[in-house]
């Protein structure tokens, strides 16, 4: 899969990964692994740039002795969800197009 698709669809899990519910590091790779692989130095940076990109935030909490950080989505990550559906529509249209002759064939 081409580099630059793979970071923004990975961008937008772990969006959604976070959605409906603030989570930790851990617990997001562990959503979206049945979907699309993701470790933790990639998962790592994705939380960074989307933080410096004010699409979610960050705040920690004590869990078991340690300090345990938690990601909450912004409402630009929200919007960033909601243009993610939007261009879907046209890379679902883009797809049909370019496998027409396959279809054909079939």
């Amino acid at each position: 899969m081409d580099i630059q698709l793979k970071r923004g669809l990975l961008d937008v899990c772990v969006l959604a990964a976070i959605k409906n519910e603030d989570s930790y590091g851990y617990k997001i790779i562990k959503d979206i692994k049945p979907y699309i692989e993701i470790s933790e130095s990639t998962l790592y940076p994705i939380l960074r740039r989307l933080e410096a990109s004010e699409m979610l935030t960050v705040y920690s909490v004590e869990h078991s002795g340690r300090l345990r950080k938690y990601y909450h989505i912004t409402q630009l990550g929200i919007n960033r969800l909601e243009a993610f559906s939007e261009e879907w529509l046209e890379i679902s249209a883009i797809h049909k197009f370019v496998t027409r002759e396959e279809n054909r064939n079939e």
